[in-house]
């Protein structure tokens, strides 16, 4: 089996006096920074302006008024370095492409792929990936188990695992293959990766829990409501250590987004939108049918297992699996919770009363029973405000992130820009006195303060601009996969906080089970918290 590929208040206004509700708020290193590239241009000052305002002053005069002078420089959470501590044995459940990248960001790669990096920089030297990789953290982890139901993705899992040719090299060891998930967890294992098809995460969590091991497991974090309440309760009620792959929680931009709002900035947001935009068979989850792909390499039975639906062997149906109700979760659960869940960072919306959705299959006519072209809008009347959701499969178009405030908006993507609104009610002084230029940024953060750049393929563009596949530190690119899966292994060894728990795990997958319902449905599902269930 695997898979390819608080109560909030944050979003009320605060004075220019208040400060942020923890010590991680925007410092002035931060804000100087970040407004060094953004001068007021375009404007000439009268009276006191012209005279004694430098262009630093302007910049200082900004700072003022979005109430951030002052203030301690931003601290990521988590980031402070430690000693590895005890060595963890951690085993993988799936090891297609999603589970594959993640041994990468435990340390180990197969030497096929380091190999393969290897050539694309000679070719390519702006091509940087095999550097990251050898850049990251040792973890001091081994990976000594592994499952996969078919046997030529075992067997690269295996190798992977024995490669000492990376990060994780220096506690590489002959990893042992099952051929059922619950007997690697018969075995000595502390932790589990599963990033397995979605129908599969509920189980194997469900019986890691009850074994008492620490769990990563991918998005969707649940195929069903029902599971999502099942897992829910078992984490809650257990000691372990979990973790939801929603690697942007690493991303420098969203960190600062959260800052931005908590101190005010935008004023009241009322409108949210995200969206997804694709346009390759990748894209639409067509990916390649390895020909090694048999009844006799893959345990068919096996991998439809959970499922009601019981259908004779396909290919098509075990590689692309996401097309197809009984094993995905749709543009929900594979493109709409990263999305949902970045905003869920930074606005800390939970759960929406109610969603709406719509769409269809406009342009993958093969087969499919998900939809290429998609919307959902999740209303959140305690907030005042709507979030909107909305994605193709048939256009490359990046729109990203867009926060709109009554004061100003905020796009976030790899950078972050905040433009005061022209009707702003809190910036209406400056802009009237020309120290904001509403057609221009009056806030902008980029991590990154060098030329490096590692993306270099279409697919690679696509996760890197939404913050899912690189990050910086100290102007260091980092594999945001990396710090995601580091910071659950810190927190097994009691050094950190996973920031995507059970808890952000359950709003993402029952926001997504909500979407997900109203368009096979076709109607407006809300939530009931007393009941615990979607009506």
């Amino acid at each position: 089996m695997s898979d390819d590929t608080r109560d909030a208040t944050r979003n009320d206004t605060r004075s220019d006096t208040d400060g942020p509700a923890d010590p991680t708020g925007i410092g002035r290193r931060d804000l100087l920074k970040a407004l060094a590239s953004v001068p007021v241009l375009g404007v000439f000052f009268a009276g006191w302006y012209q005279k004694k305002l430098t262009d630093d002053a302007k910049r200082e005069a900004i700072m003022a008024e979005l109430g951030l002078e002052g203030r301690a420089p931003a601290v990521i959470p988590n980031a402070v370095s430690r000693p590895p501590g005890d060595r963890v044995r951690v085993g993988i459940v799936g090891f297609g492409g999603e589970g594959e990248s993640l041994g990468r960001c435990l340390g180990f790669a197969h030497p096929d792929w380091i190999e393969m990096e290897a050539e694309n920089h000679r070719d390519n030297p702006a091509n940087k990936s095999l550097e990251v990789f050898m850049g990251q953290d040792d973890l001091n982890v081994s990976i000594t188990a592994v499952c996969d139901l078919f046997d030529v993705r075992a067997e690269r899992a295996v190798m992977a695992a024995a490669n000492a040719s990376g990060p994780g090299g220096a506690t590489a060891v002959a990893a042992t293959r099952y051929r059922r998930y619950d007997e690697l967890l018969e075995s000595d294992v502390d932790a589990v990766v599963i990033a397995t098809p979605d129908h599969w995460h509920t189980r194997i969590a469900l019986d890691a829990v009850a074994a008492g091991k620490h769990v990563y497991v991918e998005k969707a974090m649940t195929r069903t409501e029902e599971e999502a309440l099942q897992m829910y309760d078992a984490v809650t009620a257990s000691d372990i250590t979990f973790q939801v792959g929603h690697q942007q929680r690493q991303s420098e931009t969203h960190i600062k987004a959260r800052e931005v709002v908590d101190a005010g900035v935008l004023g009241h947001v009322s409108l949210v939108e995200v969206t997804t935009n694709r346009n390759a068979p990748w894209g639409a989850w067509v990916y390649g049918i390895d020909e090694r792909g048999t009844p006799q390499t893959i345990d068919w039975d096996q991998f439809q297992e959970p499922s009601e639906n019981k259908v004779a062997f396909s290919p098509e149906r075990f590689f692309r699996w996401r097309c197809w109700w009984d094993y995905g979760t749709g543009l929900a659960g594979d493109l709409m919770s990263h999305e949902y869940d970045a905003v869920n960072q930074i606005l800390a919306l939970g759960i929406p009363e109610s969603v709406v959705s719509s769409g269809g299959i406009y342009y993958f006519k093969d087969g499919r029973e998900v939809p290429d072209v998609w919307q959902a809008v999740c209303e959140y009347p305690e907030r005042d405000l709507t979030l909107m959701y909305s994605a193709t499969l048939a256009n490359s178009l990046y729109r990203g992130q867009v926060f709109m405030g009554h004061d100003a908006t905020m796009q976030v993507g790899q950078t972050l820009n905040v433009t005061a609104d022209p009707y702003s009610t809190r910036y209406r002084e400056k802009i009237d006195d020309a120290v904001i230029d509403p057609s221009r940024p009056m806030f902008s953060y980029n991590p990154r303060t060098s030329g490096v750049d590692a993306v270099t393929s279409a697919t690679a563009a696509y996760f890197a601009q939404r913050g899912l596949l690189y990050t910086w530190r100290d102007g260091k690119m980092v594999n945001s996969y990396h710090l995601h899966i580091k910071e659950w292994i810190d927190a097994i060894r009691g050094h950190a906080q996973t920031s995507c728990g059970i808890e952000e795990g359950f709003q993402e997958a029952i926001t997504c089970h909500m979407a997900t319902r109203a368009y096979r449905e076709n109607r407006r599902v809300r939530w009931d918290p007393v009941a615990r269930r979607i009506v």
